[in-house]
């Protein structure tokens, strides 16, 4: 899933890496400029989670002002259970292969608080078995692969270099105006790339600004530079699974493409003003907001 293929790695050394060296990142759209303009939050009292302020479901923003001052909470589509179903699966399979838990699917699945996802189990049960054992499958590979060329490493060791990757990264976006119970996808800690997955058929520009938040906050708070973000597209259709990645450097007119965002939205809520309803043609039929604007 967050495993680079060899095109991948080539785009990442040859094109992205060296782009990110020659054209760099301004110090004042680093994270750990928070303190300063225009990283500085305008309003120190609303924080907001990282998926509102990245997402562009809604072309006027009115779904953080519903969810924020309305108080209306949608109920998740079939869509949305599905995401967080996938990643549930993605990383409680990754942790239980770095930790070497001996967790089959059926364990797992088991655990899976059904009151919460809001879905049928037999609707979903054959996809998330299938992400599971790919999951499974392709880091005892990644393991099988390094071992035989460092032979004398320690199991950690190895597990670490085959799966260099943190899960799951609990982290604070409070220095930028955001909640303080983030996590992040997964961090390559070995190549420094911030990854943000998606279940979704169609890429968005858009996507690209939950990555790249995580990069700021991640920057913000451990002071660690992260030039490179990844948006990972996996799908499952039948019994074939679909990964896609938009690998890219993440660059000043993103950063402060995220900055805007964030800052129109703690604006909403601060001072709280309803943006509007945008047209019924600009909506998604997949807006969880879509029947309380037009029901």
């Amino acid at each position: 899933m967050y495993f680079l293929s060899d095109i991948e790695h080539k785009q990442l050394l040859y094109q992205l890496l060296p782009t990110a060296r020659e054209v760099g990142v301004s110090q004042e759209l680093r994270g750990w400029s928070w303190h300063q303009p225009p990283l500085k939050p305008y309003f120190d009292n609303v924080k907001l989670p990282m998926y509102e302020v990245s997402s562009k479901y809604c072309p006027t923003n009115r779904d953080v002002y519903l969810r924020h001052i309305e108080k209306v909470y949608p109920v998740p589509s079939a869509r949305m259970t599905l995401g967080k179903l996938f990643h549930g699966v993605v990383s409680d399979s990754l942790q239980a292969f770095l930790q070497r838990q001996e967790l089959s699917f059926e364990d797992w699945w088991q655990k899976v608080r059904w009151q919460e996802i809001g879905e049928k189990p037999e609707n979903v049960i054959a996809p998330c078995r299938k992400v599971w054992e790919f999951m499974q499958k392709t880091c005892e590979a990644k393991l099988a692969e390094v071992s035989c060329r460092q032979i004398h490493a320690s199991e950690l060791d190895l597990i670490s270099s085959a799966v260099p990757f943190l899960v799951e990264h609990r982290i604070s976006g409070e220095l930028l105006g955001l909640s303080d119970v983030l996590s992040v996808d997964c961090y390559d800690y070995l190549r420094a790339i911030i990854f943000d997955l998606k279940v979704a058929n169609v890429k968005e520009e858009w996507h690209r600004l939950y990555s790249v938040g995580y990069a700021l906050v991640f920057e913000s708070v451990h002071e660690v530079p992260v030039d490179i973000c990844c948006t990972v597209y996996l799908n499952v259709e039948g019994s074939k699974i679909s990964i896609q990645k938009d690998l890219f450097f993440a660059n000043d007119e993103l950063r402060q493409w995220w900055i805007e965002e964030r800052d129109k939205k703690l604006e909403i809520v601060a001072e709280r003003k309803d943006p509007g309803k945008p047209e019924r043609s600009q909506c998604k039929d997949y807006c969880p907001y879509y029947g309380t604007c037009y029901g």
